[in-house]
């Protein structure tokens, strides 16, 4: 038969990680979250990189095309999360 009596409720609130210490051992100590300033650095740091292969020894425009455009790709990523990180929920 089950109990009648009502267990008192915790006063303190769980913290929920959604991270599994098993899979990841570094949760238990609070370091487990992303780095998006660090993203945006290295993203930012990479288009550049492309920007830069644009001088080299290839003749057609073609390679030219797709390193401009995904180098434009980071930027506009980089540049959609930048504004809307800033709009409140």
């Amino acid at each position: 038969m089950a109990a009648t009596d009502i267990e008192p409720a915790h006063t303190e609130r769980a913290v929920v990680t959604h991270v599994d210490t098993a899979e990841v051992p570094s949760a238990e100590w609070g370091w487990s979250g992303e780095a998006p300033r660090t993203f945006k650095a290295a993203g930012i740091i990479v288009a550049l990189i492309l920007l830069a292969m644009i001088i080299g020894n290839h003749h057609g425009n073609i390679e030219n095309i797709f390193l401009v455009g995904f180098a434009l790709a980071i930027f506009a990523i980089i540049g959609y999360d930048w504004i809307y990180r800033r709009k409140p929920r």
